[in-house]
């Protein structure tokens, strides 16, 4: 099989260069070594391809026709390559996930799109609000929300959420909707309790274009799931503080409605993590990129 392209290549340079001289230097081999390879292809073909002048190379008529096959073969050659090189770095296999319980909702969401863009990939996805650690847990990509510690890991930032204080309706209808946060002292609040046990006080600006404080709120129901605290606001239950993202679909239907606005709050960073190293293989920066697409503002839209 090797010998079906013996005298090829170098015929196919000298004939696109019209000059030993110059196929011998793209081919890092001398002029004699390239004539020498010419002819032996022309007595195996019996037939003459190029016309040798002392100042140029010319095709002959069947020269023509067959540097057109070879550059034919050439052309599916390269396209065969680049498919398999192509495959080689699609996405593929088991990539194991570990996210907050506050994300999972989110990212599930857009798991349709992710799948349908790399068939080949398998998603282990572990929903925690443990620190885990990559090493020791077998995870290739941590996502997390707030501040993060000195680490040797690779760290991407997703999103910068924003808190945002949210009631059904009904609810409103009810009771009205607090004018300013320490109005809230009126109202049902719908608390987060934290795995400590404590409900995590809200976070206001002191004023419109102000400083971020935080603000301990009276509670008429605590829960430990951002999910059910968006379900509770949806059912009228009270008034709700969350992220931003959280709340986006039940904002968009009506089903809660946004109440001091102007006091809203950034809230802490989304990270994804990874070992260094990890970041350039295909799975994990097939994910990474899709999440820092899907996850930003525009992509979750």
């Amino acid at each position: 099989m090797a010998d079906l392209f013996d005298g090829i290549v170098p015929f196919v340079h000298a004939a696109r260069a019209r000059n030993f001289r110059v196929a011998a230097e793209q081919l890092g081999v001398t002029p004699a070594a390239i004539s020498k390879a010419i002819k032996r292809l022309e007595a195996e073909l019996g037939a003459t391809l190029l016309h040798r002048t002392t100042r140029k190379v010319s095709l002959s008529e069947e020269g023509t026709r067959f540097l057109a096959r070879c550059e034919d073969a050439i052309a599916h050659v390269q396209a065969g390559r680049d498919q398999a090189a192509a495959a080689a770095r699609a996405p593929r296999g088991e990539l194991t996930v570990s996210l907050s319980y506050v994300l999972g909702p989110t990212l599930v969401a857009r798991l349709p799109r992710l799948l349908a863009r790399y068939p080949a990939l398998h998603l282990d996805l572990r929903l925690t609000d443990r620190r885990v650690r990559l090493v020791d847990d077998r995870v290739d990509v941590a996502l997390r929300v707030g501040p993060l510690p000195d680490s040797t890991l690779v760290a991407r930032k997703l999103m910068q959420p924003r808190w945002i204080t949210v009631a059904a309706p009904d609810y409103l209808a009810r009771h009205g909707a607090p004018g300013t946060p320490e109005a809230l002292a009126d109202h049902a609040c719908l608390r987060f309790r934290s795995p400590r046990g404590k409900a995590v006080p809200w976070t206001f600006l002191d004023a419109p274009g102000g400083s971020p404080r935080s603000l301990d709120v009276p509670g008429r129901v605590d829960l430990d799931q951002g999910e059910l605290i968006v379900a509770a606001a949806e059912a009228g239950v009270g008034v709700a503080q969350v992220f931003d993202f959280m709340v986006e679909r039940a904002l968009a239907n009506g089903r809660v409605v946004e109440v001091l606005r102007d006091h809203a709050a950034p809230g802490p960073p989304v990270h994804a993590l990874v070992l260094p190293g990890q970041q350039s293989t295909p799975k994990v920066r097939a994910f990474l990129d899709f999440v820092s697409e899907t996850l930003g503002p525009g992509g979750r839209r």
